[in-house]
């Protein structure tokens, strides 16, 4: 293992940014995936507003998989570092191996279960008659490619892990180029609508989920996944699940949050709303994967100092990545505040999107600068294995605070639909503070108080 690869070497901040630059433009353009669709789709002519809004529809079931590719991945992948930091390979190589095991499990099991009920799902979450066609024949095809999605997404963090951040990166960006040059083609040029953008999307995804396999399978991986250690253990299936289940109940409760916007917005607003909610989800998951990145890129360094019992180094890479993303989030808040003319227009050009998508831009993201405190503080508790502190923090900010608030503010004043609005950057401001200071109460002092 050369010092590319020991995080307990060199500088710290060297060491997050070798691992942050690459999974940041990673993760950047894995949101291409289904960006990249919903931009196309959003200028299909004389059905586009109905389309994105079928498109947008779909979101929560993606979270939903999304979520479960983030319980194994991002559950075994710090357990995975802290035990590389201890020098114990073979305790290392069986959580690889049977966070892949759960991964196919969990991938099959949600794609049969999402195919047997979307028609009642997808009218939960605020479908209408003329838009569910369109929801329906994204997502018929979308969920074929379920266990491409569940490898690409969740062994990917075992690459990083590895200190391989380039490699990585090119996981996603095979996959997201892929998508960006067969979406026209099967859209516009096969007259495939939707189901175009759906098709596009599980190809791509199958490219990055052979290339993610063989590289763990390959020569070049410091530790390689074994088939003797794939059988799950109880134990330890308990272990990464416990760790992964913040990464888990964020990204169920942003499907929750999802659901319950779409089916506010459709009461007050109708489908015009609902497409700009699909917009603003697009433009959020554009400008806070730079301050993912930079906070995932910080967790292996964390867990691997951890685990070598070098707590300086901890406490560095703490600070380094709270304050850049802090700077980052206000600069993206200031862009957004000033153009947001240019983040509607690259998904629509109806007058009425247009029209009505600037103030609502301007009230959700209003102060996304305290988000970066909830992902820095969030990142400790992953990294140094306190699992319940981050699934409390997790459920607190959206359960606690986003979705009342989601259903109370459109009723209070006669706000409509900017009470749905409203309630993110208020989770924001809440949620954010609280996660941070308690890790500052918590995590920092006992830091210090351990000596290198």
């Amino acid at each position: 293992m050369d010092s590319r690869h020991d995080f307990g070497q060199g500088s710290v901040a060297g060491n997050i940014m070798r691992l942050a630059i690459p999974m940041t433009l990673a993760q950047l353009i894995n949101v291409l995936y289904n960006v990249v669709d919903r931009i196309y789709i959003g200028h299909i002519p004389h059905a586009s507003t109905q389309a994105l809004t079928g498109i947008g529809l779909t979101l929560p079931v993606i979270t939903i998989i999304t979520a479960f590719a983030n319980l194994f991945g991002m559950g075994g992948a710090p357990l995975f570092s802290m035990a590389r930091g201890r020098g114990d390979t073979e305790r290392a190589r069986k959580i690889m191996a049977n966070s892949f095991s759960m991964l196919i499990i969990s991938g099959l099991l949600l794609a049969i279960l999402c195919y047997l009920f979307k028609r009642p799902l997808l009218y939960l979450f605020g479908a209408s008659d003329a838009t569910f066609p369109y929801a329906d024949a994204y997502l018929t095809l979308y969920l074929c490619g379920t266990l491409f999605v569940m490898t690409s997404l969740g062994m990917n963090n075992f690459i990083n892990a590895q200190g391989f951040g380039i490699i990585g990166m090119l996981t996603v960006s095979i996959g997201a180029v892929l998508n960006l040059i067969l979406d026209p083609i099967f859209i516009f040029v096969f007259h495939m609508g939707v189901r175009g953008a759906a098709s596009a999307t599980v190809l791509s995804q199958f490219v990055s989920a052979v290339w993610v396999f063989r590289f763990l399978t390959g020569p070049k991986a410091i530790l390689r996944i074994a088939g003797t250690y794939m059988r799950p253990e109880a134990a330890l299936v308990k272990e990464i699940t416990g760790l992964g289940l913040s990464g888990f109940v964020m990204a169920v409760t942003n499907g929750s949050v999802q659901i319950m916007c779409n089916a506010t917005l459709q009461r007050y607003g109708g489908d015009l709303y609902v497409g700009i909610m699909t917009v603003i989800n697009s433009v959020r998951e554009i400008v806070t994967m730079p301050v993912n990145g930079l906070t995932s890129g910080a967790q292996p360094v964390m867990s691997f100092n951890y685990g070598a019992e070098k707590y300086d180094r901890v406490r560095s890479a703490i600070r380094f990545s709270t304050i850049w993303a802090i700077l980052f989030s206000t600069a993206a808040w200031a862009t957004i505040f000033f153009f947001p003319n240019f983040f509607l227009h690259l998904f629509s050009s109806e007058t009425s999107l247009m029209k009505e998508g600037v103030p609502a831009m301007r009230i959700y993201f209003f102060g996304i600068f305290m988000m970066a405190l909830q992902f820095a503080g969030q990142s400790v508790f992953v990294a140094l294995g306190k699992s319940r502190q981050a699934v409390f923090f997790s459920l607190f900010r959206k359960v606690v605070i986003v979705i009342p608030l989601t259903l109370w503010l459109p009723a209070i004043c006669g706000l409509g639909t900017d009470g749905v609005f409203l309630a993110e950057p208020v989770s924001n401001f809440i949620g954010g503070t609280a996660c941070f200071v308690t890790m500052m109460l918590t995590v920092w002092p006992a830091l210090r108080r351990r000596p290198e």
